[in-house]
């Protein structure tokens, strides 16, 4: 990949870290993903109305990605109900290159060079190694971590197709993410109601910085990925973990061992491999 491609995919990597340790850190992550999902839905339109609508071939992906979104968002939430930071992120995360590999030769007939491929299983596999506990997984809620990965993959999927289509990425990612902004907040309203919703709380601001922050972030992988094979992309978005674990350490309080650290050096080894 090009060295400015790398360059960007690891900026949005710092920017993702940073608000899952947002989300981790508040007390009711539903509410709080959902006024970060309100902050980008508004955010997105306002940018999406100053640029030319994307192609009409590539709405149906649009609106699939955003249900896609909204079903990851409510899987996570529950994995990091149950998990640190450190244990669900990595598995979430682990999940989703091979994946996205795999859904982008099928969907995209897109072909990884051997040494992209070695990259990305050594990425892959050092981010799984982050959420092991004496040589297993202890993951509390592990189908939710999993499951969270399944989603970041087919969502990944979608939108590589999605902004290849459209022939103007920005515009793409703008428009998805303000249907994913909005079918959000109707979710939550129909499992707590508009009162829980708009009732004021602490953290409000903290959220929708947070919201604000994850739409940069994708933003800068949907362009990646209109530019460069999509398993590759996110498996270098996917190092994101090693950022995570030492917010983990920093700033919520969470463990940071020798093991961990050496998980952190296969990543780093697997990004300069494909890279």
């Amino acid at each position: 990949m090009p060295i400015h491609i790398i360059s960007l995919v690891l900026f949005a990597a710092v920017l993702h870290a940073s608000w899952n340790a947002l989300l981790r850190a508040v007390g009711d992550r539903l509410w709080s993903m959902t006024i970060m999902c309100v902050a980008v839905a508004g955010a997105s339109v306002v940018g999406a109305l100053f640029m030319a609508a994307p192609a009409a071939a590539s709405w149906p992906y649009a609106v699939l990605s955003a249900v896609l979104h909204v079903g990851y968002n409510l899987f996570l939430v529950r994995s990091y109900r149950l998990g640190d930071l450190g244990q669900t992120y990595p598995v979430a995360r682990g999940c989703s290159p091979i994946l996205i590999t795999l859904g982008a030769a099928l969907f995209a007939g897109e072909h990884v060079e051997a040494s992209a491929l070695m990259g990305i299983g050594l990425i892959s596999a050092g981010i799984i190694a982050l959420a092991l506990s004496k040589g297993r997984l202890a993951v509390p809620g592990l189908p939710y971590a999993v499951g969270t990965g399944v989603f970041i993959a087919a969502y990944s999927v979608t939108d590589g197709i999605g902004a290849r289509l459209s022939g103007a990425p920005m515009a793409y990612t703008l428009w998805m993410c303000a249907l994913w902004g909005v079918m959000m907040p109707a979710v939550y309203i129909g499992l707590r109601g508009v009162r829980s919703l708009v009732t004021p709380r602490p953290g409000f601001l903290t959220a929708i910085a947070g919201g604000l922050v994850s739409l940069l972030a994708y933003s800068t992988i949907i362009y990646a990925m209109s530019w460069a094979p999509m398993g590759a992309v996110s498996a270098l978005r996917e190092t994101s973990v090693v950022f995570a674990a030492l917010i983990g350490y920093f700033f919520l309080g969470e463990s940071l061992t020798v093991r961990k650290l050496l998980a952190c050096a296969v990543i780093a080894l697997g990004t300069i491999v494909m890279g």
